[in-house]
Order: structure tokens, then sequence, then C-alpha cells
């Protein structure tokens, strides 16, 4: 049997919750080197990637995917890219509007397209996300469901997303859309819902639901989709090229539910639940196909949620300092 092929791996925001579980996975998981990009704005937490800093196949780049020129030198040197780099905090999207998201969610991934255009690489992998779809149409959301973006953020997404898929059409570059369902798992942001009910909760405050909680999400735990991304970076080209692929479970569960079980999880210092009123621009119900990315690369998810919480919370009951850090950094509390 071939050995595998020894490839340099540029994940773009590498110090942020997916690309940081990503290059750890490729660092554990394959011969892969790996460059990470990241520009460390909020989301880019270099205490991310601290267990692996040292690493003989990891080389830091502190930059930002809108700078074209440094783009073009980093791309020059590797053979496989993939552009994790977003904005994507959803509320800020509301609360401030889309420009910066259009900046690097759009105007980023175009930069770096372009690069791709002067230097061809192998395969350019694109994180898009399942909030490009909107609220489901049908049960289960498929690649080929209408693309309804109910945010900013997931405008923006859609726009990158888009944008992407053009590239391959009209100059043939090896482009990859990965659209992941709902991530959780250790070292994400506590603006999201699984680390704000986890931290609320390990704090001894309410978790806030916005809304009834009833709006329900497909949960994929980070080391699944770290997975998923390591499969199609090895399939076979002709077989992922100018593809969309959800990476989901298929499952979906409520916040109400999600709520339930972390105040279970966490046990008797948690303190209930209270309603906030709801997000603008909510997604009411989000359950993503398996089938497309199983029959192309073989990939199905393999952690179920309760095992998977059981695995967040005792991350962030054991790096309470790391998340406190983080809230500190962005002027909030818990809640």
């Amino acid at each position: 049997m071939d050995s595998p092929t020894r490839r340099r791996v540029l994940v773009t925001g590498g110090a942020g919750f997916i690309p940081s579980n990503l290059i750890r996975h490729l660092l554990e998981h394959t011969a892969h080197d790996v460059v990470s990009l990241d520009a460390l704005t909020y989301a880019g937490n270099l205490e991310n990637l601290a267990d692996v800093m040292s690493h003989s196949r990891l080389e830091f780049v502190h930059g930002d995917i809108r700078d074209a020129d440094l783009v073009r030198d980093v791309v020059g040197g590797v053979d496989v890219i993939v552009n994790a780099a977003a904005e994507s905090h959803v509320e800020k999207s509301i609360r401030e509007g889309a420009s910066e998201f259009v900046t690097t969610n759009v105007e980023g991934t175009q930069i770096l397209l372009d690069a791709i255009r002067e230097t061809p690489i192998e395969r350019f992998l694109l994180i898009s996300s399942s909030e490009v779809y909107g609220t489901a149409e049908r049960d289960p959301m498929d690649e080929e469901h209408a693309l309804n973006p109910r945010s900013p953020y997931a405008a923006t997404k859609a726009g990158g997303d888009r944008l992407a898929y053009s590239y391959w059409v009209t100059y043939g570059l090896p482009i990859v859309i990965v659209r992941p369902f709902n991530n959780y798992g250790p070292r994400q942001h506590p603006e999201k819902v699984v680390p704000r009910f986890v931290t609320q909760a390990l704090a001894g405050e309410p978790l806030t639901i916005h809304g009834d909680g009833h709006a329900s999400r497909d949960w994929l735990h980070v080391d699944d989709t770290a997975s998923a991304i390591e499969a199609l970076i090895e399939a076979p080209l002709d077989k992922v090229a100018g593809e969309v692929v959800n990476v989901a479970t298929g499952v979906d569960i409520s916040i109400t539910q999600i709520a339930g079980l972390v105040l279970e999880a966490v046990g008797e210092s948690a303190a209930g639940t209270v309603h906030v009123d709801e997000r603008p621009g909510q997604v009411d119900r989000h359950i993503g196909s398996t089938d497309k990315l199983a029959r192309l690369t073989g990939w199905r998810s393999s952690i179920g949620f309760e095992a998977g919480l059981e695995r967040t919370v005792a991350w962030y009951r054991d790096n309470e300092a790391w998340w406190r850090g983080v809230l500190g950094r962005v002027g909030v509390s818990s809640s």
C-alpha cells in the first residue's frame, strides 16, 4: 500500500476554535506540515495553540487574509489551503452591521482565491457554514437546499461560499466547499451557546435562553469536524473538487434540551435557566443530511452529543482560567 502523501497545509484563522482543533488533529493524526495564519482578533487566541506551538511541523504566521501581499507569500509555499478564517460572532453582526464580516468573510476569501489563481495549489477547502441555509425547509437539509441566510454573518458566509464556487466554475480551481453544522467543544468562544451555557453553569449563574428555546440545531463535536476535513484533504481530488458537502450528524436537539443536558452534566452548582428576548434573525431548525460526505469519503460522525458534551464540560471545568480570560478580554460576564 502506498504511504499517504505528506502535504504542507495552510490553515487560516488558525488560532480560532475550529481551526485550532483542526491543527491539533492534523499534527496528531497525519504527517502533514501545517502553517497557521491568524490576525489574532477577538476569536483568535494563541492560548488555543499553546500546547502545539513548539511542534516541529507547525509554523505560525501572524497576519490577515485581507493582506494580499502577505497572502501571496504564504500561499506560494503550501499544497493545501483550509480557509477557516472568519468573523463569526452572530450577535456582533446583528448589533454592529456587516462591515467587518464582509471584509474578512468575502473579501478575504477573494484575496486567497486570487492568490491561488496566480500560484496553483492542490486543493482549497473553504469552511462555510450551515447558517447559509437559514431555517430548514425540509428534513434533513441536503446540499441542494436553498440558501436563505438570516443574519449579516450568515449572509457574508454565503457570499464567500458562492464566490469560491464561482472560481471553480470559471477558472477550474480545485475548490471544496465545506458546510459544518453547529460545532461545539473545547476552546470555543463563550459567545456561542454551548460554551455560554457551560460557563454560566460552572459559575453558578442561570443559563440564558433566547426566546422560548424551541429552536433546534444539528450539534457536531469539533473533533468530528476535524476528522471530516482530514477526510476531504485525503480524498482523491477528482471526487471532491467543485463539491459542496455538509458536515453534520443528522440529529437535531433543541436549545431547551441542550440547557437541560448542560445543567445535568455540571451538577449541583448550576442555577437553572432564565429566558431573554429572542435574537433577531433566529433560525428555527437545522438538521443536516450526512449522505453526500459519506458517499464521497466514507466519513460519518462518530461522537454522540451526550458523550461530546461530557468531554466539553470536563475541558471547561479544567480550564477556568482560559474562559474567564476570554470573557475578561471582551468585557462581558459569563452571561
